[in-house]
């Protein structure tokens, strides 16, 4: 098998993960969680330098912060099936008492989440502090963080991204998730982004357009070419431009998924069309 057969297969593992997580609770986040799911396994399985174990320092090794944590059922199961915990514990996905809330909490001790992400907009700027520690530390590795689009509505979005050029912080890679919608409509209708691409430049931050975002091929190189970019004085961007709901013909093109569960048919057809490939849980 080769290394993209392997995270072919991975990313459909991790689509059936999504569904059935969301629809045995009849609650979550399927839209953009599917529309993720070729990069964070990409990102996890391949661009990242990860140590075994997990501890909250995470020095000496690459580190990841999920802002838009609404997304979580995908971040669980690239965790689960990355080797941070239990595959089987996906099955308690926002349970009562369970670490697999619906935003990620760092209060249970889930290993591999760094921080809470329940509201929008935070998330850059802890992992500029983040990455601000690592040049203290002298640690040579990069630090992650992916974001919604809807969310860099945020204005504290803003003053990060002003704050981590001016900074010099060029240890991060900021990965803005592209799929132009959010819970209420499309981001243009809803309060247009206008040039994303422009408006980071703008910044003085170094931007990397990713236009195939739920390609396994063209994230890896265009990660790989944002990882080059680093230690030159600027902060990295990359625009993955990706389809909320991907890999699912009736979750594509709208925003109607962002925050809804399938019923039973809708699960069986949508499970239909992702071959189980590393077993369920």
């Amino acid at each position: 098998m080769t290394k993209l057969e392997h995270l072919q297969d991975f990313t459909s593992q991790v689509r059936r993960d999504i569904l059935r997580m969301v629809h045995a609770v009849n609650s979550g986040h399927p839209g953009g969680s599917l529309g993720c799911a070729e990069f964070l396994v990409t990102l996890y399985q391949e661009i990242m330098d990860r140590k075994e174990g997990f501890d909250m320092n995470g020095k000496n090794e690459d580190i990841f912060f999920l802002s838009n944590g609404h997304i979580s059922p995908v971040f669980y199961s690239v965790l689960a099936r990355s080797g941070y915990f239990s595959v089987s514990e996906l099955s308690t996905f926002r349970k009562l008492n369970s670490r697999l809330q619906g935003h990620p909490t760092t209060h249970e001790g889930l290993p591999g989440v760094r921080m809470a992400s329940g509201s929008l907009g935070q998330g850059l700027s802890v992992a500029i502090g983040a990455a601000q520690a690592k040049k203290l530390n002298h640690d040579s590795h990069l630090v992650y963080v992916l974001t919604g689009d809807g969310e860099l509505q945020e204005g504290q979005n803003w003053e990060a991204i002003m704050y981590a050029a001016a900074k010099g912080v060029d240890n991060i890679i900021a990965t803005v998730d592209y799929n132009g919608q959010q819970i209420d409509g499309s981001t243009k209708d809803v309060l247009s982004l206008g040039n994303l691409k422009a408006k980071f430049e703008a910044f003085d931050w170094e931007v990397v357009e990713i236009e195939q975002g739920n390609s396994i091929e063209a994230i890896s190189t265009g990660m790989n070419l944002a990882k080059e970019k680093t230690g030159n004085g600027k902060p990295i961007c990359v625009l993955l431009h990706t389809e909320m709901g991907n890999g699912v013909d009736f979750m594509m093109h709208t925003h109607a998924w962002h925050g809804k569960a399938p019923s039973d048919e809708q699960l069986a057809k949508a499970l239909e069309q992702n071959p189980e490939t590393l077993g369920d849980y």
